[in-house]
């Protein structure tokens, strides 16, 4: 099926799961109420007309019990479907271009960033927006990191690989959205944070001197139990035991409050790794992926099953009829020895589990882009010449029915293709959208992402881009010094090992028409002598004069546009040379003013 059909049909079956969930939860509802009538019955009949022994009151506490954790399952169960119900009418949303502003944006990732506010990499209507369905934190940081810097020419196939992989497996893609979605496990949170400090350091000849305290206590409590022991012994050994537990309480009691917030996360972090335990992966790097879960031999969700055992017989001891058996058995000691030997011995695998979590959910989202853009194609690396070569390329943000393409070839020093192009055009025409368009393909490719394009060959590029440049009152920088500072780092970033896809939009237009033309043919210039490639926009149609004296180097482009019935209309299609009309003044006059 399509995307859309099978989206609609999952929708349909998660639709009537809930249905059933309801009707069963409004079951369970009326049973627990009537057990709870019930036990109220079975309590007048025992011990105030004492009719019953007062051992019945346990069958109703005993079934009130098991409503309850089957009432709770249900509800579980309810919102999880729920929760997938959701990922897949999101999916639609995307799939009918109406995602904006309707998931997490990743705002919190935009920072001073070369290029990530000029191609609209996070924010409301990003491209992380579009393509994050990740759920935990590890997942966002991942994703954004991979929009934020290119992967290696030697990662970037095998996330094609893993990602093509991944692109049928909806099964596998819902269940970690829907597992992942309980869980808020990042590089710096609880779990992360307990993980990675320094366990504590006891003596090792102190967990068996609890355990022998622990049996010395048994045997005198049984003795005491047959009248073998006088009960005097007992509680002077109590005294005993308690005191010397003492001297550890600190650390001890550190022990067990660090393990309290991160042992949620952790539970759930078991129930998704044990998830993807489960599946057999072909693709090398998905392969890998999983080999790096074994941690001495068993899988995570094992180990994490037997600190939650721990977790589990501590949350026991606050149990108000079993706490003083745990403090005289100390109990909760001994946990917290055992806990401290799990931080030791797997708290740095942790880590490496949260990594794998974060990298499967990055392809995941990835992979669900892909599945629901079939038409967009993996594009082509290349390594031995700087090339970018695109043919029928559109821009990912823009929807599909509305989108213009064009074919854009950039080459380094004797690849066929202009280093650079400039292009000349009005507002709104289309040249702006072009360098985005690039630039945030450039980013799809080097993530390993499919693109937007009917075909793209190209090889690892650095971007650098003067999109959305801003004066700051901050820092007392007018726009035009701001500009020159970002041209600054592109200049330096293309002395670099990677070649540079530069993006200058409106270059320069702070300055007078004379130290434009010549501060921008020095700038492109000292770009193209460093092997970089790019596109340069402007207004001012003396700047492409200069494409003349940089040879096949340089190449002019335009975008047209024309007045029909008092307004602008545009093609955005991009042709060869430069734009032969001004549509200024008629546009002034179609507003209504006098010029």
């Amino acid at each position: 099926m399509s995307p859309q059909s099978e989206y609609r049909a999952r929708i349909e079956r998660w639709s009537a799961a809930i249905v059933r969930a309801d009707r069963e939860h409004v079951r369970y509802s009326n049973l627990r109420l009537a057990a709870f009538f019930g036990g109220a019955v079975v309590f007048w009949l025992a011990f105030i007309a004492d009719r019953i022994s007062a051992w019945w009151i346990a069958a109703p506490i005993v079934l009130f019990g098991v409503l309850a954790v089957r009432h709770a399952r249900v509800l579980q169960r309810r919102e999880r479907a729920r929760r997938a119900r959701r990922l897949y009418e999101r999916g639609l949303e995307r799939i009918d271009d109406a995602w904006g502003g309707q998931g997490r944006d990743g705002a919190r990732f935009l920072d001073d960033h070369l290029f990530a506010r000029d191609l609209d990499l996070f924010g409301r209507g990003s491209l992380f927006e579009l393509l994050n369905t990740t759920r935990t934190d590890i997942g966002e940081e991942t994703l954004a990191d991979w929009l934020r810097a290119p992967a290696s020419a030697a990662d970037i196939p095998g996330r094609q690989a893993s990602v093509d992989e991944l692109r049928p497996m909806l099964d596998l893609r819902e269940d970690v959205a829907v597992l992942a979605a309980e869980a808020h496990v990042g590089r710096t949170g609880p779990l992360s944070a307990w993980t990675a400090a320094a366990p504590r350091r006891f003596p090792a000849s102190l967990d068996p001197l609890f355990a022998c305290s622990a049996a010395v206590t048994t045997v005198l409590a049984v003795g005491l139990y047959f009248d073998i022991v006088w009960s005097g012994w007992l509680l002077a050994w109590i005294a005993i035991e308690a005191a010397f537990a003492s001297i550890w309480r600190r650390p001890i009691e550190a022990v067990l409050h660090g393990i309290e917030t991160p042992e949620h996360d952790l539970a759930l972090l078991a129930d998704l790794l044990a998830r993807v335990e489960r599946e057999r992966f072909a693709s090398p790097r998905l392969a890998a992926l999983h080999r790096t879960l074994i941690t001495d031999g068993a899988p995570p969700s094992r180990r994490i099953a037997q600190l939650r055992t721990l977790v589990s017989w501590l949350d026991s001891t606050h149990n108000l009829i079993f706490a003083p058996i745990a403090y005289v058995l100390l109990l909760r000691p001994q946990l917290a020895l055992r806990i401290n030997r799990w931080h030791r011995a797997y708290g740095s695998a942790v880590g490496e589990w949260l990594r794998v979590v974060g990298e499967l959910e990055a392809l995941t989202a990835i992979a669900t882009y892909a599945y629901e853009h079939p038409e967009d194609p993996f594009p082509t690396l290349i390594d031995d010449a700087t090339l970018f070569e695109a043919v029928s390329l559109g821009h990912p943000l823009i929807a599909g029915a509305t989108a213009v393409r064009n074919d854009v070839a950039l080459a380094g020093p004797g690849g066929g293709a202009p280093q650079v192009l400039v292009v000349s055009g009005s507002n709104m025409s289309g040249k702006s959208t072009l360098l985005r368009a690039v630039g945030v393909n450039v980013v799809l490719a080097l993530a390993g992402a499919p693109v937007r394009a009917a075909r793209l060959r190209l090889s690892p590029l650095a971007i650098g881009a003067t999109l959305r440049v801003e004066d700051s009152l901050r820092e007392g920088h007018s726009r035009f010094y701001t500009e020159i500072l970002r041209i600054r780092s592109i200049v330096d970033l293309a002395g670099g090992p990677t070649p540079v896809l530069f993006l200058l939009d409106e270059i320069l237009h702070g300055t007078n028409s004379y130290d434009r033309r010549i501060g921008a043919e020095a700038i492109v210039r000292a770009l193209v002598s460093r092997g970089a490639v790019g596109l340069v926009t402007t207004h001012d149609l003396a700047l492409t004069e200069f494409t003349a004296t940089l040879g096949a180097a340089g190449a002019n482009v335009h975008f047209e546009d024309r007045i029909e019935n008092g307004g602008m209309v545009f093609d955005y299609r991009m042709r060869p040379g430069v734009v032969e009309r001004s549509n200024a003044l008629a546009l002034m006059r179609a507003v209504g003013l006098d010029v």
